[in-house]
């Protein structure tokens, strides 16, 4: 800040400022997130001629490891001013005002982050000044906090800055470049959505009710901020729908959700079903486990889920399956030939024969069906589950 302001006007007859602003208008500001592949978070921002890009890396194991915090993460933030982003050239390297900045901006992410689910990892903050226009300090946070956002690292909230100042005697909205330099007073914010202040500081003289002027505009144009910031990321993330896109997904989550409850009440009576098979097979064949094993990698996760469905499908829709039944579904693959399909129905009669057999009361069961599909028509989906099911039903056998 400068008292040196002889030659330079800051307001014109209208009341506006040198950039047509006026004194409670925020510079343009355009966004872009996502723009570097390698980063885990990024984004672009122009705020007036500011020309800032934030990058966030991690969490990620923390390097050395002498920093490492053996209840939290590390959060590190670097600020840097390339020597062309001025047009003095500036000194390569961090400078004392480049430390400064990159301290106070990381202790305005601490209270949005949660540090303490990342032990021993670090959450790292490259913030690049490309192009430099009074402000870079509140448009890199503003920059990072999206980043942040882009690399999926939980947060309490956005975190928006901005700054207010005293040029000529009156408060005005985020100072531009003559105004920083030789206005009276410079405040930079930055705060939640909620409103909780993160970072506050002050450079110049303000009165108390000047401070308070302040504060009041500053809020302001951080909400301005805020909207700006939700917009962003809604462009990045959030797919533009018309109404009628909108009807017909929320349909389909109703029908899903039916057909999610019942399969939940379907699953019970299969449940039972599998209960009655390894009852009757306990008296049966000595190496019946083992066959079950072999046979049970080609039943479906469906008739686990939805076994009536199924059947209703490929036989007729009065079809049902009683409790003490089991049907097999068998899904048919290109390996499969007609001589698999025999020792199948081989073995489904010599079980049922077993069963006769071994059973001490007279059964009015009827024989047990097999029913084949193709596995065309299951989807990849449902060769995942399949092995999930296998999985289970093995342990469970390993355990009696």
């Amino acid at each position: 800040m400068s008292s040196n302001q002889t030659d330079v006007v800051f307001f014109d007859e209208n009341g506006l400022r040198t950039d047509q602003r006026k004194p409670d208008e925020i510079r343009p500001m355009k966004i872009k997130i996502g723009v570097l592949s390698r980063a885990n978070g990024s984004c672009y921002l122009e705020w007036g001629a500011n020309k800032i890009l934030a990058a966030v890396y991690g969490p990620r194991e923390a390097h050395p490891r002498r920093i490492q915090l053996a209840n939290r993460a590390v959060i590190r933030y670097r600020y840097n001013m390339q020597s062309f982003s001025v047009e003095d050239r500036a000194r390569p390297g961090p400078s004392r005002r480049s430390s400064e900045i990159s301290k106070v901006s990381r202790e305005a992410f601490e209270p949005v982050l949660f540090p303490e689910d990342y032990p021993k990892a670090a959450i790292d903050i490259f913030v690049e000044v490309l192009q430099a226009d009074a402000g870079t300090r509140t448009a890199a946070i503003n920059a990072a906090s999206l980043a942040l956002v882009d690399a999926g690292i939980p947060m309490r909230g956005l975190v928006s800055a901005c700054a207010a100042g005293k040029v000529d005697g009156k408060i005005v909205l985020d100072l531009n470049k003559p105004e920083d330099n030789y206005g009276d007073a410079d405040l930079p914010i930055a705060m939640t959505e909620d409103g909780k202040i993160t970072l506050i500081q002050m450079d110049g003289h303000l009165t108390p009710s000047e401070f308070e002027e302040a504060m009041d505009l500053v809020q302001k144009g951080c909400r301005q901020v805020l909207e700006i910031q939700k917009a962003a990321l809604l462009e990045k993330f959030a797919s533009v729908m018309d109404d009628d896109d909108e009807e017909v997904i929320e349909e389909e989550i109703e029908d899903e959700d039916e057909i999610e409850n019942s399969g939940k009440g379907n699953a019970a009576e299969n449940d039972d079903d599998f209960d009655d098979f390894e009852n009757d097979s306990e008296g049966g064949s000595a190496d019946l486990d083992d066959e079950i094993n072999a046979f049970v990698a080609e039943v479906s996760e469906r008739l686990a889920k939805d076994v009536s469905a199924i059947i209703r499908s490929y036989e007729n829709e009065d079809c049902d399956i009683e409790d003490d039944d089991l049907d097999i579904v068998v899904i048919e693959d290109e390996e499969m030939d007609a001589d698999d399909l025999k020792e199948i129905e081989k073995f489904v009669s010599d079980f049922d024969d077993d069963s006769d057999d071994d059973s001490d009361e007279e059964s009015d069961d009827e024989e047990t069906d097999i029913f084949i599909i193709e596995a065309d028509d299951l989807d990849e989906s449902d060769a995942d589950e399949d092995a999930e099911f296998d999985d289970d039903f093995d342990e469970d056998e390993e355990e009696e």
